[in-house]
């Protein structure tokens, strides 16, 4: 009967079984497309639920696709919120894929932190996985400690005093009339012209995004710097004090310092010059080093073969001039007085002989050298002798003049010369020097004067 039946209503069959598969599809696509949907039994993997702490988790409603972000990437969504001690304990279900991938670790130091999505409360939880610690066992809490609730606009104007709230109701007032006037339009051409901004400050967060974990390392070991400073604050104060110092100097040094640098584009000039010149003098050397290469390579032969006389000389220098050295010393230093005045006097005796060594050379000196020969007369030179032999010819004619005497003693010849007409003055004038000095006879007719005037 039922057979018959359902084979006289077949198409009926098939259109309703058409009509379920259609619903289960649509209802499962929706499902899939859904941000609060459930997991799938035996499709996918139960999720990886981490509990956070906060002291307060209004607007956090499970179910309505509340994400958990890492760095603005959702990682899960938001499980459900109880109270617990007083506090709002949120359980966030993270993808356990990317939790067992490792590409996703949650540790003991890790932060949570509740923030709206847009104005109209739609939470989200920002996650920060931490950088040290242990790993968070699955179902582990994150303490309240290490969370962060969203602040409402009320309790942060009920933060301010009244004159602080005025002032802000004024501001809030004059910017509304603002946009009222057409500062809007303004506004938007302001924000137009920073797009390019907006843009590049995009590319800044994003990397600073994908640098937070070196950002987070960096933080922590600042703060490790920090401790260790404040662990060693009198190390610090001695450097602080000894920098004060050292500072100090450099200022009283200003002047210095000044006339240093102004010098110093002078010596940079002088050492520019002199770094040419050395590269002149380098390409000069080269060639000179060349050559001496091979002396160079032979210094240890000739080191060699010198070592035998350094053994021979080590015992002599040893036992003879080491012992004479000792003797000689204390003599060395009674001879040091002496020799530092005669090095004192060394200068004007050298200077004293000189000259003494200039006169004897003038006394001596015979331009045209030696006599000819008298058989050689016709290659004689002119007689110029120096000062020592008209010295000897001068000794002669002096013993020549002084040999001539009688019994009264030595006397000398003279020749006087004068004209006749002073010896006519002269016998005019006094007439008792003619007879006297003979002076008549010369006067006389058959005198030397007797012609007239001239000389006798």
């Amino acid at each position: 009967m039922s057979l018959r039946i359902i084979r006289k209503h077949l198409r009926d069959f098939l259109s309703v079984g058409m009509l379920i598969l259609i619903s289960l599809g649509v209802a499962a696509y929706i499902i899939s497309q859904q941000e609060a949907r459930p997991n799938f039994p035996f499709i996918e993997k139960s999720p990886y639920e981490v509990k956070a702490e906060f002291s307060d988790a209004q607007a956090v409603i499970p179910g309505q696709g509340q994400s958990v972000r890492v760095a603005g990437v959702e990682v899960g969504k938001i499980g459900k919120v109880e109270p617990k001690n007083g506090v709002a304990v949120v359980t966030m279900l993270l993808d356990r894929k990317k939790i067992e991938d490792g590409e996703l670790k949650v540790l003991t130091d890790a932060t949570a932190q509740l923030r709206p999505r847009t104005g109209l409360k739609d939470m989200f939880i920002e996650l920060d996985p931490g950088v040290s610690g242990q790993e968070v066992k699955e179902k582990g809490t994150i303490p309240v400690q290490n969370t962060e609730p969203d602040v409402d606009p009320d309790e942060f104007l009920a933060s301010l005093d009244a004159d602080t709230r005025s002032y802000l109701q004024l501001l809030i007032n004059g910017v509304g009339k603002g946009f009222s006037h057409g500062g809007g339009n303004d506004l938007n051409a302001i924000f137009k012209d920073l797009q390019p901004t907006n843009r590049d400050l995009r590319r800044v967060s994003e990397a600073v995004a994908a640098r937070k974990l070196e950002l987070k390392r960096l933080i922590h070991n600042y703060g490790d710097l920090t401790n260790t400073l404040a662990d060693r604050n009198n190390d610090v104060r001695r450097l602080v004090a000894a920098s004060n110092t050292t500072l100090s100097a450099f200022a009283q040094e200003n002047d210095n310092i000044a006339q240093a640098v102004a010098r110093l584009p002078g010596a940079l000039r002088q050492t520019e010059s002199t770094l040419s010149k050395v590269d002149t003098f380098s390409s000069v050397l080269q060639p000179a080093l060349n050559s001496l290469r091979p002396a160079f390579r032979q210094l240890d032969v000739a080191n060699r073969q010198v070592l035998p006389f350094v053994r021979a000389a080590e015992p002599i220098t040893r036992k003879q001039i080491r012992p004479f050295v000792r003797v000689a010393r204390p003599y060395v230093q009674e001879l040091r007085p002496a020799a530092h005045n005669l090095n004192k006097a060394a200068p004007d005796l050298t200077s004293a002989l000189y000259e003494l060594n200039r006169f004897f050379n003038m006394a001596s000196y015979n331009p045209n050298g030696r006599e000819a020969l008298p058989g050689n007369l016709a290659g004689a030179k002119a007689r110029d002798e120096g000062y020592l032999f008209w010295i000897g010819w001068l000794t002669q004619n002096t013993n020549s003049l002084f040999s001539t005497s009688d019994a009264q003693g030595p006397f000398r010849r003279a020749l006087f010369g004068t004209g006749c007409d002073v010896i006519r003055a002269e016998v005019a004038t006094q007439p008792a020097l003619g007879p006297l000095l003979g002076l008549t006879d010369l006067l006389a007719p058959t005198g030397v004067c007797a012609g007239g005037s001239g000389s006798p």
